[in-house]
Formats: structure tokens, sequence, C-alpha cells
């Protein structure tokens, strides 16, 4: 039985998709998961009736952050909350937001948090079996109401978990275990907030709030919290 390649070897494994290692790793999706632990924090909260996403984000001194997202509005009632590569964010959020409205026209109702879900791990999935192409560098929370209120992880492999309570990025770790402390089914949304700034103070090396994003989606709309409705609100 050949030995499995260690240190240098494993270079061998990594210059294509397609091809698993000898010990059965797809070596350019764990680099792909290593650029969403790279990125900033970001948290989602399932409520009683809502969800609430949440971020931490860094801006040049001289940038306009308003400009700069990581919660995005996919349809009036589904939003997503990102970690990674931005860029490969914003493709995914197009390739949602299109779904969402053929799903409207087609069938005449929202589509379901679950079906927008699936077809975004599809994607990602999609583009670990061809050669020319890379894994989406990006993490993903999405969180929505329909008759019920769900939040799903997905990671660049395309794999779909649902949570109650989750946090990916950089300080994911600390504010796990803030939420894994403080969560409570069935919370209303104020508490919910303070719960996720608590988590994000934790796991983010940022600070304050003019760094941090909130939303919080509802059956009936998504509303983006700016600032002074945090420091207000919550």
């Amino acid at each position: 039985m050949q030995a499995i390649p260690s240190g240098a070897n494993y270079m061998a494994y990594d210059r294509t998709i397609v091809v698993f290692s000898p010990d059965g790793r797809l070596l350019q999706v764990e680099y792909a998961r290593e650029a969403v632990k790279r990125g900033s924090i970001s948290i989602g909260i399932k409520l009683k009736d809502a969800v609430v996403l949440g971020a931490t984000k860094i801006t040049a001194p001289l940038g306009v952050s308003e400009t700069y997202k990581k919660i995005y509005e996919i349809d009036s009632h589904i939003g997503l909350v990102s970690s990674g590569l931005l860029s490969d964010a914003r493709d995914l959020v197009e390739f949602s937001r299109v779904r969402a409205q053929i799903n409207r026209i087609t069938y005449g109702e929202p589509i379901s948090v679950t079906s927008i879900t699936k077809n975004i791990c599809d994607r990602k999935h999609m583009v670990t079996q061809y050669a020319g192409v890379r894994p989406y560098g990006v993490g993903l929370l999405i969180g929505g109401v329909n008759d019920e209120v769900f939040l799903y992880e997905t990671d660049p492999s395309g794999t779909m978990i649902e949570w109650k309570a989750q946090a990916i990025g950089r300080g994911a770790e600390k504010a796990r275990k803030i939420l894994q402390r403080d969560y409570k089914e069935g919370m209303d949304v104020p508490t919910g907030g303070k719960l996720i700034l608590k988590a994000l103070r934790a796991g983010g090396r940022e600070g304050g709030n003019v760094n941090i994003e909130i939303a919080v989606i509802r059956k009936d709309g998504f509303t983006r919290l700016g600032p002074e409705d945090i420091k207000n609100n919550m």
C-alpha cells in the first residue's frame, strides 16, 4: 500500500479542484474554508418570529462605509451575511436574487428559505466538481421567515446546516461561547439584538458601533439597522 504523502508532496494534489489527495481531502476546498476563517466575524440568531444577522466590517479611513456591506437582502423575507471573499458573496447574492424573483414569477409566491439555500449550496458544490474553476471562498449565514423561522449555514463545499444560532469568520469561537451560554429559544428581537451585539464584540477585534452591521428579517420585511439605530434600540 502506498504511503500517504506529506509536506511538499501534497502540492501535487492542490493544483486542481477535481483531484482527491490519498487521504480523501479536496485541498482547494480546505483552502477556501481558510478564507472564510480569515474573514471578519458574522453571526445569525433565530428568534421567536424573526432572524437577526450581524457582522463586523473593516472600512478604510476615507471610505464610505455605507457602500461596504456584509449583509444583503435576497427577498423581503430572506437575508444573508457573509464571511470570506466579498466578491464571491456578491456573485452568490446576485444569483440568489434572480432565483427568488423567478420563483415569484413562476409560482406567484415567495421562495422558501430552504429552497434558496439549496440553490446556493448546489451552485457552491458544482464548482468543486469541474476543472478550470475554484470553490467559492465565502461562508454564508442565510436567515428568513416563511411559515417558520429558519437559519442556515453554507460553507465552500456546498454543505447545508440549520442552526438556532451560529458564528463564522475570525473570532467565531469566542462568539460561539457567548451564544451557547446565553441563547434561549423564543427570544424577542430586542433581546436577540443585545445578544448578537455581545457576541460580535466578544469575537471582533474592531469594536465600536460604527463597525457593526445588523439586520432584522421578519415575514413582512427586511430591516437594516444603522449605527444610530443600534445605539438607541439595542
